[in-house]
């Protein structure tokens, strides 16, 4: 995809991301909105996947393990045909396999998850079968900044550093808020870079809303032999909304009529500018 076309995606997806929890009344809109041109990347222009033909052994694999943002994993799937957009009109109803967090019985979702600090394990674990078995595809993961508290996330670090997983990607969605407040305040986790360094892997910092910056590092290989990689994605909470940015009470809040159509005007706008 070119840069316009990304960017005109990312609007379509936010847009897409908030038709859909004001419709079910339910969601967690910050991080999905701040995610959302991580996803929008990585299925566009980085992932080898094939909506078609989900479970060829040679696909490379992508994990959210913040899985409370499944609004921005569904929406994307669902534009890239892994199953009818219509489906997401039962989000969050009685018996919708659309649920709060992603679940394996829709397809184009490797793993369940939601359960905060599980992701980043099972793909150390795929990154290993991986390796063991010859294969080259490649495993991506995406962390919540709040969920490296999890000492599980720690574990994972050290195992994938001492099995050399250079296949292993891991991107942080840095947008350093969570659901009772500021990541600084609930569990300070600076300077994240210098630990992660010292756990052995590879760490670049990037813009989380600049297309090219995602496309570019994502799409660059190991970055360095034998280390796995770590992308962290400075990101806002609430992006492309403005009342949302940086608003805790939009970590999982609902628009009101009034909100919800003044935020397609602000995404509208946005898009007559691209």
């Amino acid at each position: 995809m070119t840069e316009k076309a990304l960017k005109l995606k990312s609007v379509f997806l936010r847009k897409q991301i908030l038709k859909y929890i004001y419709s079910a009344k339910a969601g967690h809109t910050g991080g999905s909105l701040s995610c959302i041109d991580i996803l929008n990347v990585l299925y566009n222009s980085v992932l080898n996947v094939d909506p078609n033909d989900f479970k060829n052994s040679t696909r490379d694999r992508y994990i959210q393990s913040k899985g409370h943002c499944v609004e921005a994993l569904f929406v994307t799937l669902a534009d890239r045909g892994f199953f009818p957009e219509s489906a997401l009109e039962t989000l969050c109803r009685y018996q919708s396999h659309y649920i709060g967090h992603p679940t394996r019985k829709i397809n184009g979702v490797e793993q369940n998850t939601g359960a905060l600090g599980h992701g980043l394990s099972i793909s150390v674990g795929e990154a290993i079968a991986a390796k063991l078995d010859q294969k080259s595809h490649r495993i991506f993961t995406l962390l919540g900044d709040g969920e490296l508290a999890e000492g599980s996330n720690w574990e994972a670090f050290l195992s994938a550093s001492h099995y050399k997983l250079d296949n292993l990607y891991a991107i942080l969605d840095y947008n350093k808020q969570q659901i009772t407040g500021n990541n600084s305040e609930v569990m300070n986790m600076n300077s994240i870079k210098d630990k992660l360094e010292s756990f052995g892997w590879a760490v670049r910092e990037i813009d989380g809303h600049n297309l090219i910056q995602l496309e570019t590092n994502l799409n660059s290989g190991s970055f360095r032999k034998g280390k796995p990689n770590f992308v962290i994605a400075h990101t806002i909470k609430g992006k492309g909304v403005s009342y949302m940015e940086g608003n805790l009470k939009w970590h999982h809040g609902v628009p009101s009529p009034d909100q919800y159509a003044l935020a397609l005007n602000e995404l509208n706008e946005a898009e007559a500018l691209i």
